[in-house]
């Protein structure tokens, strides 16, 4: 006897139908971001074959030659490398080190203030800076940080220093600028996500603390650090494996011939070499090379803190 030919569900079909059906307008926008991800996202990653090619504007990317991994090569053997890497870990990981747990900090400082108008105040303040491009933003650091600018009028003032200081020409204190005014720009910003994270605990929870005769300090050490502590660890992934991104935009602003030894990052390298120079198959090929340790750092990251906390993105 032949076994009877499986027939899809009809009922379970036209549920499905009738639901897509009743969803119709989510459903044309999730394929509107689904279309524009397919366009802007993957089908441009066919000119990852560019990083394999010895690649010329002349000729389309196909009849290109390959190269095989000389490109990869050539930047691991580059002398500019000790140094581009150097900078680049040592920025983020001051980014990563302190301006990571600052808006954790601020998050729950702001949460805990009773007055709701000056709560507000405080918020909206924080995150417009984040609505500022770096164009305007640097400028009023680089105006602000010139030898007649506020910084050097207030150390003055204070007897602290005896001359001024042109901070943006001197290499030691580039990185503490780069880093402090990305804190200053993105800390309302970024605070923002813990603060939906901190809405969405149950009043309950505090109510049997007050009870218990906890604290306000108490409540935030035990109640509302544990309760978001799965979006730390998610945001503490995705910024690990950011680690080798710098702010491409802050740098070329912030950037001169005087401090180039400490602000010559990865993302500056590439556009020097690959719009500056034309080395388009080797700037391809750093970039990918930089997207590996990226996913690398991700999957590791991401595997710690499953371990932990049971928190992982996937």
């Amino acid at each position: 006897m032949e076994a009877p030919i499986a027939r899809p569900d009809r009922k379970r079909i036209g549920r499905i139908g009738s639901r897509l059906l009743k969803q119709k307008y989510l459903q044309v926008m999730a394929l509107a971001g689904i279309a524009w991800m397919l366009v802007f996202c993957y089908a441009p990653m066919y000119g990852i074959l560019i990083a394999f090619k010895q690649y010329s504007v002349a000729k389309p990317i196909s009849e290109a030659p390959w190269a095989g991994l000389e490109h990869f090569r050539a930047f691991l053997e580059d002398d500019n490398l000790r140094y581009v890497i150097i900078n680049t870990l040592g920025m983020s990981a001051l980014k990563l080190c302190i301006g990571f747990p600052i808006p954790i900090a601020f998050a729950l400082l702001l949460n805990e203030l009773r007055s709701l108008r000056f709560k507000r105040y405080v918020q909206t303040i924080s995150y417009l800076p984040h609505f500022l491009s770096w164009v305007i933003l640097g400028g009023i650091v680089t105006t602000w940080l010139s030898e007649t600018g506020i910084a050097n009028e207030l150390l003055l003032a204070a007897r602290l220093i005896e001359e001024p200081i042109t901070y943006l020409a001197e290499p030691g204190y580039f990185w503490g600028i780069a880093v402090g005014s990305d804190i200053g720009k993105e800390l309302g910003w970024s605070a923002i996500i813990y603060l939906a994270a901190i809405a969405s605990i149950p009043p309950d929870m505090y109510e049997a603390a007050t009870i218990d005769g906890a604290n306000r300090w108490q409540k935030m050490r035990y109640i509302t650090l544990p309760s978001i502590g799965g979006t730390i660890s998610i945001l503490f992934v995705l910024a690990v494996s950011g680690i080798f991104n710098s702010n491409f935009d802050q740098i070329m602003v912030l950037k001169n011939a005087l401090n180039e030894s400490a602000s010559n990052v990865i993302d500056v390298y590439v556009y020097q070499v690959g719009l500056q120079q034309g080395r388009f198959s080797y700037s391809t090929a750093v970039g990918l090379l930089k997207s590996l340790i990226a996913l690398l750092l991700l999957l590791v990251a991401n595997g710690v803190t499953k371990r932990l906390n049971q928190t992982s993105l996937f």
